[in-house]
């Protein structure tokens, strides 16, 4: 008999209290601003206030272990059904349990379910592979977003979605 795959041990979830809640965020300090230096102090904004926006825990083994944030977009100029997917972060020492994709997996359905028809992402120069393995389509050039170079990406919610 041979062990399951890591990726069998993955979970994701939508936060569901304060204890849940306090293990993204200190995901998410732990990887945009103490390993990366992304911000300086805290990477909270004026979306993790929001209701709309759904925070999503990743767990390996029940230990969480990653994060990613989604929300609806309804700013002046941006098509109804528009998300953007952020804050996507793996702790190093689960980068190799094959959490990521099913974080990203999770969000794109999550806000598909939500009747979201398109989703973009700022993503890091070198992930830009890891999301057009997902489905993700690069859309223009880089660009500068929380102050470092991103790639904008996005994906058709409803296509993935028949796709899962």
């Amino acid at each position: 008999m041979t062990a399951a795959p890591e990726t069998s041990r993955t979970a994701c979830l939508l936060v569901r209290d304060a204890a849940d809640r306090a293990a993204h965020h200190a995901i998410r300090h732990a990887v945009f601003v103490t390993e990366q230096g992304v911000f300086a102090e805290d990477d909270h904004d004026v979306h993790d206030a929001d209701p709309r926006t759904l925070h999503v825990l990743g767990l390996v083994g029940g230990v969480p272990a990653g994060t990613v944030r989604l929300f609806p977009l309804e700013r002046e100029g941006e098509p109804a059904g528009d998300w953007q997917g952020d804050r996507l972060a793996v702790l190093a020492d689960f980068r190799t349990s094959g959490l990521g994709a099913p974080l990203v997996r999770f969000a794109v359905a999550t806000a598909a379910a939500h009747g979201g028809r398109r989703m973009i992402a700022h993503v890091q120069p070198a992930n830009e592979t890891f999301f057009r393995r997902l489905g993700w389509t690069r859309r223009g050039e880089p660009e500068m977003y929380v102050g470092h170079p991103h790639l904008l990406m996005d994906i058709d919610l409803q296509a993935a979605a028949g796709r899962g």
